[in-house]
């Protein structure tokens, strides 16, 4: 990391990012604790059909199980700046440049490592 400065302003805006993800999640949920709470609630709607229920479900599902991977990614860097790992490439250890971790501050990788793992992994690799 290039300095105390810097990473602070990071951990801040990690922070804020993980806020905005709880909320996004318990809005997605309707303020419901569980997928499964939220999804008797969308399902129990009797005007609409069957497949309209499901289709409307399974992509609220996609965009939670979305949102749940972008948080974990952002504990993930928090928890690395805990430790004092913040902004190390996870794969080659290199120093991550500080343009990527302002445009992406849970990255795990520098832009090299994560565009290999991409294409390896596919888009899933994307949030790592």
């Amino acid at each position: 990391m290039k300095n105390e400065l810097q990473k602070e302003s990071l951990r801040q805006l990690l922070l804020a990012q993980k806020v905005q993800l709880l909320e996004k999640i318990k809005q997605e949920r309707g303020g419901l604790s569980g997928r499964a709470e939220a999804a008797s609630v969308q399902l129990s709607s009797a005007e609409q059909s069957h497949a309209q229920n499901m289709t409307e479900r399974d992509t609220a599902f996609a965009l939670q199980e979305h949102d749940v991977s972008e948080l974990d990614a952002v504990e993930s860097a928090l928890n690395r700046i805990t430790q004092g790992t913040y902004g190390l490439c996870q794969s080659c250890e290199l120093e991550i440049p500080i343009t990527r971790l302002l445009a992406f501050p849970s990255a795990m990788r520098c832009i090299d490592c994560q565009s290999k793992a991409e294409k390896l992994a596919g888009p899933d690799a994307a949030l790592h």
